[in-house]
Formats: structure tokens, sequence, C-alpha cells
């Protein structure tokens, strides 16, 4: 068998169909890699590993300098990683560049999950690139992965980080005020590390209980989820009248503010250190506890 004609002969037919085809480029990119991997793998059983290099050198004169070793290499890993995964179908919404950061990893697990959120937020590789490079999935709680692994249903506390990663380059933390400070000039990446839906409404919202008055520090709303959603910020470790302030105001959401067709009211505490006793014996579950960390 000519394993080097066949390979030229698929990414000859590669670049025609792409002319052919512009509405499907990506499409048509993707089946040509797998099956040249799929060559190469065979051909590297009969010929050894020196093979790709040999064959890159001639490609490069009869065809095009992009189908380099490296390229090949690609192709071929392209093709393992398909083969791991035991794909029965390409999934339509990645592209290229989407594969090649997905196969820096090498948990399936870890690479489903990062799969389906390119499908529910449609986001480009920079995107994909930024949220592996963060650990998003790792920093995911081993109940919501288990949960996430076994498709059962998913709650709001589940996609909420931990730590929460907040990015700050000018200001020191010295206070809770500082801390809300930065979160507030950056509101959408720390939306972004709570999950998904998230809306924010307003920072220090003001609620009146007796004759004085209280501001949470931020107030959201989840669309998915149809709840308010109560964060306080604490930059010392996590006490247990932390627990209760947060659940005042939460009750005083749910009797104030809420409608009667959201849901109850969640809280987020944001604290320097978790206390997991203090949780372990907390008896409302819609009480969150996560750790921050500034980078």
């Amino acid at each position: 068998m000519n394993y080097y004609n066949e390979i030229k002969t698929e990414l000859i037919n590669n670049e025609i169909n792409k002319q052919i085809k512009q509405y499907s480029i990506n499409r048509i990119d993707l089946n040509t890699y797998y099956k040249v991997g799929k060559i190469l793998s065979e051909a590297g059983k009969h010929y050894g590993e020196n093979i790709i290099g040999s064959y890159a050198k001639k490609l490069k004169l009869e065809l095009n300098k992009k189908y380099n070793e490296r390229s090949l290499r690609r192709y071929r890993q392209f093709y393992n990683f398909v083969v791991s995964l035991n794909w029965s179908a390409m999934p339509t919404n990645l592209s290229w560049s989407h594969i090649i950061e997905l196969m820096t990893l090498s948990d399936k697990n870890e690479i489903n999950y990062y799969i389906n959120i390119i499908r529910e937020k449609n986001i480009g590789y920079r995107e994909l690139n930024k949220l592996i490079k963060n650990h998003d999935y790792d920093r995911l709680s081993k109940k919501a992965k288990n949960k996430i692994n076994l498709n059962k249903i998913i709650s709001i506390d589940d996609f909420v980080k931990n730590p929460i990663i907040i990015k700050n380059n000018k200001y020191q933390v010295l206070s809770e005020k500082v801390l809300k400070k930065i979160i507030l000039e950056d509101i959408e990446s720390f939306l972004e590390e709570l999950g998904i839906g998230y809306s924010f409404i307003k920072s220090e919202y003001p609620i009146k209980i007796g004759n004085n008055y209280n501001y949470i520090d931020i107030l959201l709303y989840n669309i998915k989820y149809k709840c308010y959603v109560v964060v306080e910020l604490k930059i010392t470790e996590l006490k247990k009248e932390h627990i209760g302030q947060i659940q005042i105001y939460m009750n005083y959401i749910d009797d104030n503010v809420k409608d009667i067709y959201d849901n109850k009211t969640i809280g987020i505490i944001i604290c320097k250190h978790n206390n997991d006793f203090i949780i372990k014996y907390c008896s409302d579950e819609k009480i969150i506890s996560r750790e921050y960390l500034v980078l």
C-alpha cells in the first residue's frame, strides 16, 4: 500500500473541496485531518516513526509548506484523540483551533466538560485556552464533577469555582471594600467564575431591617435557575456569624424582593479561607462558601 499517495490525495481533495464548499470548510478540514492521521498511524506501524518526517519533506515540496512534520504529527495525534474518546461523530461545534487546545488534555471527563461549555456558550479557542489555563474543571467540587460525568441534574452551586479567581494588578486587598472594587471593575469575569446565567443587579444593595439599613455587598440574579443571589465578601476565614448575616439578607430578599415565580434566594460567601466545619453544620443548603484567590 502506498501510504504517501493516499495522504497526498486526501490533502489535495481537501484543498479542492474547500474552494467549492466554503460553507463547510471546518468540517472538511477535520474529516481530512482525521483520515490523514489514520493513514499516518498505519504507516508508522509498518515503516516506523521516521516516516512522518520523510512524508513531510515530500509534501512541502509537492503541495504546501504548511504540511510540515509538526502538522502531520498533529493529524496523527488528532486521529488517536478521536479514537480514545470513542466519538461516533465529530462534534459540529468544534473548530480545528478548539481541537488543538483540547488535545493538551488527557482526562476524558475534563475534555467533555469543555466541549459542553463550547456548545453552550459558543466560545472561541482563545476563551477555551483561558478556561484551561485557569483550571476551570479542576476547580469544581468532586460532587459537581460526578454529577456532570454521570449526566445528573446540575444545581446552581455546582458550577461555582473553588477558589474563585479574581484578577487584580492595581490594588492591595486590605479590606472588603477594596475586594469589592476589584470585582466590580471586571464584573463579567467574576460572574463567569460563579457559573452560568448570572446578571448583575447592584452593589451595596440597601435593605431596611427595623429602623436600620444594611447593605448587601453584591446582589445578582440567575436567569437559568430563576433566583436572586446574595454575595457577601469576607477577607478573613469563614466564621459562624457570617452564616447568620447572609441568612438574614437572603430571607429579606425572599420576603420583600422575590417574585412569586422566583425560586428561593441563594447565598454565596466569598472568603479568604474556608471553614469546612461551619459549612458542614450549616442547616441551610442554599448557602455556599468559596475561597477567593487574587491574581
